[in-house]
């Protein structure tokens, strides 16, 4: 590889004048306008917001007197705040007069889902059975495991979707605990299904979860129960001289996973020389073992993984892994080049995964991969339908919007194309969104600065709406300058794409400017900020990260030192001026860029988990790009380098730039450094 530090596609285009040309024959772009100012009604909101948070009930019940008083547009949102404070002591009769006073609205489902967990704790199954069925977003999962158990109680089958709900539960609650408990006792739930949740509970990183399962067995030893679990390597030691039970057996898998979440190859040193359980169980730990290597990007993770398909094919029963497992067993091979059986095992893992795991688009692009890669081992005429298979897959991903869907298209030999836009919405389509009590209580509670329950009033809002509506709506929140209910909104299509609202452009003469300053290419400038930020110019991380380009503030004073930039200390408020922000955080982005030999993959990946870690994640052998963001370890930063690079195919095409694909952006094999100048160390 080359890693003299170069500028990003260098095209013949990239000076202002031609950027500005460009943006200005591309897809209509919405008008910036400044978001309204807050009225006394949303001053009222926040205030009671902040009573809510702080359990501030007298100044509550005030605030709700007030906004009752002046009937304003918030008012739900007051009484909801209001009532919940004191739910555990409320009345039904007051909860039904709410849910009768706000029918059909968000607030009315969400007092539901909390009057069922208050239900639930006061044991009263009556109520739960009459209240369950009138849930209608139905995404609490303790909830779901106090309805299974009124139904249980009521002598109903629930097992099935007892086992599912106890089976994700990640966080202790008392509901699925309870539902768990009965149906053991009652031998509905045997000891297989607890063991696996114990698993899984281990694989989630919860071992007071799984100590909680096991516990429910009533015959495992508390003391060899918390030293497997805490202790595992001594645990594991002392097990060589204990008689092999079942139960043993288990504590033993337990352990050994306990201990691949520290080390996979102390793990996999402890599988080599036996442990003395089953094939399925050791299948289990080799396979827990191989995803933990895979993770750390180990070249072993194959090999392991190869030893635990051995066993799980020796076993009569499915693998039934967990559905991380299982992904980690299809990106490992991926890693290994020069395996001559990685894309079976790619294939191999794919079909293992349960059914809407299989229908991902990353599943179906990399199973159409494997099929390709192996069409020509067998008969000329097999070989043929597993290619004619794969293009099958192809077509059925094929997208110009998404980072698997623009491969496909590629891969098929097309060039991704902009789909054509939509009939304009007409004024009695944008009247209908703007008359819409949900969405006008959202806009409401986002100029109150409410962000969070704005999103979620809107996006209940939107359950059930059609495609017209759905781009009615999005362009109300373009025109009201919230990018980010707009973009939410606009992805929500699947036939109509109005990629003005899709892929907005505001701002886009400080972008393109800053972009041509630092010789960056502006459509991944954009496709960044949209991942970021949503083009919200005054959004602050929980983290402390401001602006549009998601600023540290420690990150920003360390630019502008580099750059000469003006960055008062004393006003941090400054990082959300568009403009500074662009220039700090493109300055920053070509230092990266220049740190990793202009690699878009790379930088996308510096930018959101800093440049320690790609520089770490690119050891190894040479990679495909795609084969490379496919495994990065960190969910966050994985999704996060393939929106932004599909992101900037878009503007790329958008802003009538040369051939706006992505395989050119995503660049040469990625593997090791070979030379260039040293590593930058000071980047942070």
């Amino acid at each position: 590889m080359n890693h003299t530090p170069v500028p990003v596609l260098p095209l013949p285009w990239h000076h202002l004048g031609a950027f500005l040309a460009a943006a200005a024959l591309a897809a209509p772009v919405v008008a910036r306008a400044a978001p309204p100012a807050p009225t006394s009604g949303q001053f009222v909101a926040a205030e009671a917001r902040e009573a809510a948070r702080k359990r501030d009930r007298p100044r509550l019940a005030t605030m709700r007197e007030a906004a009752q008083a002046t009937g304003h547009p918030l008012l739900p949102w007051v009484e909801y705040w209001d009532l919940g404070s004191r739910l555990t002591e409320a009345k039904a009769e007051e909860v039904d007069a709410f849910f009768e006073r706000w029918r059909g609205s968000y607030l009315e489902d969400r007092l539901r889902n909390d009057w069922l967990l208050e239900l639930g704790r006061r044991r009263d199954w009556a109520a739960i059975s009459r209240e369950y069925p009138r849930f209608r977003m139905n995404d609490d999962r303790e909830v779901t495991c106090w309805w299974l158990l009124t139904e249980h109680l009521q002598g109903r089958d629930v097992r099935d979707a007892a086992r599912q709900a106890w089976f994700a539960q990640r966080e202790a609650d008392e509901g699925c605990t309870m539902l768990a408990t009965a149906l053991v006792d009652r031998r509905i739930l045997g000891a297989d299904d607890v063991w696996r949740k114990a698993r899984l509970s281990v694989e989630a990183q919860r071992p007071a979860m799984a100590r909680t399962a096991v516990g429910l067995l009533g015959s495992v030893p508390l003391r060899e129960l918390t030293e497997a679990l805490d202790n595992p390597l001594r645990y594991l030691r002392r097990a060589a001289s204990t008689t092999s039970t079942q139960a043993r057996q288990e504590l033993r898998v337990l352990a050994t996973m306990r201990v691949a979440a520290n080390d996979a190859d102390v793990a996999a040193g402890l599988l080599e020389r036996g442990l003395g359980i089953g094939a399925e169980q050791a299948a289990w730990a080799w396979a827990y073992t191989a995803r933990q290597a895979a993770f750390k990007l180990s070249a072993d993770a194959t090999a392991h993984y190869r030893r635990a398909w051995a066993l799980a094919l020796s076993h009569a029963a499915a693998p039934g892994w967990s559905d991380e497992t299982l992904a980690w067993a299809a990106r490992a091979p991926l890693r290994a080049p020069r395996e001559r059986d990685r894309w079976a095992l790619v294939m191999r893992a794919i079909d293992a995964m349960p059914p809407t795991m299989q229908a991902d688009a990353t599943w179906v692009y990399w199973k159409a991969r494997a099929l390709q890669a192996t069409a020509g081992a067998g008969a000329a005429s097999a070989a043929e339908g597993q290619r004619s298979q794969a293009r099958q897959l192809l077509e059925a991903i094929a997208s110009p919007v998404h980072f698997y869907g623009q491969l496909a298209l590629e891969d098929l030999g097309r060039q991704p194309s902009l789909p054509p836009p939509p009939a304009a919405t007409t004024a009695a389509e944008r009247d209908a969104a703007r008359a819409h009590p949900g969405l006008s209580r959202a806009m409401l509670l986002a100029g109150a600065g409410l962000r969070d329950e704005a999103r979620r009033e809107w996006n209940f809002s939107l359950r059930g709406m059609g495609e017209r509506e759905l781009l009615a709506a999005a362009r109300w929140a373009c025109e009201a300058a919230d990018w980010q209910l707009c973009i939410n909104t606009s992805d929500r299509t699947r036939e109509s794409m109005d990629l003005s609202t899709r892929y907005p452009m505001p701002f886009s003469a400080e972008i393109l400017q800053a972009s041509a300053a630092q010789s960056l290419d502006p459509a991944f400038v954009f496709g960044l900020i949209r991942q970021e930020t949503r083009f919200m110019s005054r959004l602050r991380s929980h983290a402390g990260a401001s602006g549009l380009m998601q600023l540290m503030p420690a990150t920003a004073r360390w630019v502008a030192r580099k750059t000469g930039a003006e960055l008062r200390a004393q006003q941090p408020e400054q990082l959300f001026e568009p403009e500074l922000n662009l220039k700090l955080g493109t300055a920053y982005l070509r230092m990266v860029l220049d740190d990793l030999a202009g690699s878009l993959p790379l930088a996308a990946a510096a930018y959101n988990a800093g440049p320690g870690r790609p520089r770490r994640w690119r050891e190894g052998p040479v990679l495909e790009p795609a084969a490379w963001a496919e495994n990065v370890p960190f969910f966050e930063t994985r999704d996060y380098v393939k929106k932004v690079l599909s992101n900037s195919v878009v503007y790329a095409a958008l802003l009538q730039a040369p051939n706006p694909a992505l395989k050119p952006r995503l660049g040469p094999g990625i593997g090791p450094r070979d030379g260039g100048p040293p590593v930058n160390t000071e980047l942070p």
